[in-house]
């Protein structure tokens, strides 16, 4: 990676990052420079970010900032393929989601690390080789949380010389790690080509606040403060998700989104499917689980989707749950999980265009949505309304669109 510098200091701003190749590796060369000739306002402080390394960064870190700006309290992303899998603040952890987020071993955390446990936690699966984004200076908790998960990066305005000390050692010396300046603000316009031709527009600016949500279109107008920060959340998640995309949201984080479907309602139904496996991994059948010495994190989290899927006996199966665990699970039935999963409510439900039909509301309420925001502006508003009345929901018309490609 050749890299043009202000100077010949270690880590000093630069002014081009030539990249080893782009999407892939047939797609040479790439790079990546400010248009107009200033310095980048990144520095690489260890590894060698690729092309998709840095798309996920800087998406990641605009989702991370406007999240602090919106709350207050810290935030942090993991990103993949260019959308999050989770996104949450800093809020602390009870007993029960330390355990499932593999974090009940490491003590009492800063807040910023656990934010990271939760973004990291709530869809484990998708988050495994993650790049992720952190909205403060990354603190000895995160990095040592950060440390012991299989992970690409992470982007941070800063790092504590612990902190950097652990991440430079992960990966044998290869981990990426980027420092940005939180005071850069990028031009009003942004560009980019397709098939050699130039598009413009004005980038997404939108701030994210009360007003935004003042527009109660339900018989019931009452949202209490935690829901209203979810939905906040929810919304800015979607800013940066690829489109189409439906976010559900609960206790400062998100629990499930779905990204990229050209059906809304297939959107609602991955992220709601995602929701419901972060709250049945809280069951008391998935927390007795024994699992055999030594087994990785990663291994348990795979060992975990089976079982709460309907694929189970490939985990159960004589000769298979030997492997996995020290004493073989009883079958979680259907019966079983639906009645733990009626156990979730209050749940916050954004969406970055309208919902066309009410079958999402009538998915959504079987994943304890309580609370929903979208734009509105559906010929079957009314429709949609009347849904969310029969189940005594609250939603909200942000009047706003939020695609993301």
């Amino acid at each position: 990676m050749r890299q043009s510098r202000k100077s010949g200091k270690e880590n000093e701003i630069m002014k081009e990052i030539e990249l080893k190749y782009g999407c892939n590796p047939n797609q040479k060369p790439s790079r990546i420079y400010m248009e107009d000739g200033s310095d980048l306002p990144v520095t690489v402080l260890n590894g060698r970010p690729g092309y998709i390394n840095f798309l996920d960064a800087f998406n990641g870190w605009q989702l991370v900032k406007e999240l602090k700006a919106a709350t207050g309290l810290p935030a942090a992303t993991s990103f993949k393929h260019v959308s999050p899998a989770g996104a949450a603040v800093g809020l602390p952890l009870d007993e029960t989601l330390a355990k499932i987020y593999w974090v009940d071993d490491l003590g009492e955390l800063s807040p910023l690390a656990c934010a990271y446990a939760r973004a990291r936690g709530a869809d484990r699966m998708s988050s495994f080789g993650d790049f992720i984004a952190l909205s403060d200076v990354c603190d000895k908790d995160t990095a040592r949380l950060i440390k012991r998960e299989v992970s690409d990066g992470c982007i941070a305005p800063g790092y504590t010389e612990e902190a950097l000390a652990m991440l430079k050692a992960k990966k044998g010396g290869n981990y990426n790690v980027i420092q940005i300046d939180e005071s850069y603000a990028p031009a009003p316009l942004e560009r980019k080509q397709v098939y050699g031709i130039a598009f413009e527009q004005g980038r997404n600016e939108l701030d994210v606040n009360g007003d935004l949500l003042s527009n109660l279109v339900t018989a019931n107008k009452e949202i209490p403060e935690e829901a209203l920060t979810d939905m906040k959340i929810a919304l800015i998640t979607l800013k940066y998700t690829q489109s189409n995309s439906v976010c559900y949201v609960k206790g400062g984080q998100a629990i499930g989104i779905g990204a990229g479907q050209q059906s809304r309602i297939h959107c609602t139904r991955l992220a709601g499917t995602k929701a419901d496996n972060w709250f049945l991994r809280q069951s008391p059948q998935v927390l007795g689980l024994q699992f055999v010495d030594k087994l990785g994190r990663a291994d348990r989290d795979n060992a975990i989707d089976v079982y709460i899927g309907d694929e189970y006996m490939d985990v159960l199966a004589d000769g298979a749950w030997e492997k996995v665990f020290k004493v073989k699970p009883a079958v979680f039935t259907r019966e079983e999980k639906r009645a733990w999963l009626d156990r979730m409510q209050e749940v916050t439900l954004g969406s970055d265009a309208f919902f066309p039909f009410s079958d999402n509301i009538e998915r959504a309420r079987k994943s304890g949505v309580k609370y929903i925001a979208q734009p509105g502006g559906s010929v079957r508003d009314d429709a949609v309304i009347e849904c969310c009345d029969k189940y005594n929901m609250v939603m909200a018309f942000t009047g706003i669109r939020l695609f993301h490609h």
